[in-house]
């Protein structure tokens, strides 16, 4: 597939993963909103908020494979930032998601979702536990107001269940008082270390730790990011979060990255979006997310859908989310329609852009569970024509997390 004709597609396939979060709406802006603009930013509406597809100076194909290599900053200050304090925190939160939470060492994260009665999955989040009285939670902008109910509910129902006025704290942080940036790439570690007073080289996948950068005090830098890749979730005070992506982009090995580059690189990796391949439809059994499930908490069976999740868990579900490579054809965007090799329609593709790491189409969808095996022949109907496709393990591209092993 001819460079430019990549370039293309990708940009198309990026509009079509996140279009279903924009709006024609004006939308919020972020405390870095002038900064995007300054610098070549091609604003969208994602989420309620106007942030940078892509840059001006340089194509989003660019801008992906520069992260693969180097480093590039993500502004996801759309994304809700929440604290929670006081005593019987974890478990109070713990009503409300799959977590072990009460297991995890101090200053460490976790993947885990909100689930319904039914055991779909209504958003996707992290959540980290400081200490035994205090988490910091951070979930989808498109969810935010769904996520601020699910918490200040759930919140009033565990002190009746519980017959205590609880001193539990939550703050919900607005986008202009905590900025949230991603550094992401194998360079990032080096950019960032030069300019923190924290020793990232102790600090690994899924730990967090406060200390200035920039210069700026009271900065939560946490291991982690949508990538794939080695990277940091920084959350500033906004007021200063220009001086610290400035800074950063002081050293040639950062540039900034839009939602167009964020998209092709999860899809990659093999991560959901939620709202695309993942809903309040499908359980964590279904999206092949069943290690988010703690083996605790599926004992215990006290959140919401437990029962439905953990029979699935014992008898299997009757569809998987898969991954799919080709290697003809255009890329297989959302809602294309997934055959078996006899030609029945069997499922339908969730996300799909054209890899700019391995030059190959790669995409996500659902499938019966029956026909989910790794190196199954699929074809994939676009536009009236009927391509091949094949069920291929995830992630797509390997994932360069800094663990305590490396």
């Amino acid at each position: 597939m001819a460079m430019y004709s990549t370039k293309f597609l990708l940009i198309q396939c990026a509009k079509n993963n996140l279009q279903r979060c924009f709006s024609s709406q004006k939308g919020q802006v972020t405390s870095l909103y002038e900064f995007h603009i300054k610098n070549g930013g091609k604003m969208v509406n994602f989420g309620g908020y106007q942030l940078p597809v892509q840059y001006s100076d340089q194509s989003i194909v660019n801008s992906h494979i520069f992260t693969r290599k180097n480093a590039s900053i993500f502004d996801v200050s759309h994304m809700l930032q929440t604290e929670i304090k006081g005593k019987h925190s974890i478990e109070y939160f713990e009503t409300l998601c799959t977590a072990d939470i009460k297991g995890l060492e101090e200053n460490s994260s976790v993947l885990t979702v909100f689930t319904n009665e039914n055991g779909g999955i209504l958003d996707d989040l992290i959540v980290t536990k400081i200490n035994e009285e205090f988490l910091y939670v951070v979930s989808n902008a498109a969810m935010k107001q769904q996520d601020q109910e699910i918490m200040s509910r759930g919140l009033n129902s565990f002190q009746k269940r519980v017959n205590s006025a609880s001193d539990i704290r939550i703050q919900f942080f607005h986008t202009l008082e905590r900025t949230l940036i991603a550094l992401q790439g194998p360079k990032a570690s080096t950019a960032l270390q030069s300019i923190t007073d924290l020793d990232l080289s102790k600090l690994y996948f899924m730990k967090t730790a406060v200390g200035s950068v920039a210069n700026v005090q009271n900065c939560r830098i946490s291991r982690c990011g949508y990538t794939g890749e080695d990277g940091f979730e920084i959350s500033i005070p906004a007021e200063r979060s220009e001086n610290v992506v400035q800074t950063l982009l002081e050293n040639s090995d950062v540039k900034l990255a839009g939602l167009g580059a964020r998209d092709s690189l999860r899809l990659e990796a093999g991560l959901c979006l939620y709202g695309s391949d993942i809903n309040g439809e499908t359980t964590p059994v279904d999206a092949a997310l069943t290690w988010l499930v703690a083996k605790k908490r599926r004992e215990t069976k006290d959140f919401p859908g437990a029962d439905k999740i953990v029979q699935q868990i014992k008898e299997g579900s009757k569809i998987k989310r898969v991954g799919i490579t080709s290697s003809t054809g255009p890329p297989p965007r959302h809602g294309t329609i997934i055959l078996s090799e006899d030609g029945q329609e069997i499922g339908e593709i969730t996300s799909g852009c054209p890899s700019p790491t391995l030059e190959i189409n790669v995409a996500m969808g659902y499938v019966p569970a029956k026909s989910s095996k790794v190196g199954t022949k699929v074809g994939l109907k676009i536009r009236g024509k009927q391509y091949n496709g094949i069920i291929t393990k995830m992630p797509f591209v390997k994932s360069n997390y800094y663990n305590k092993v490396n």
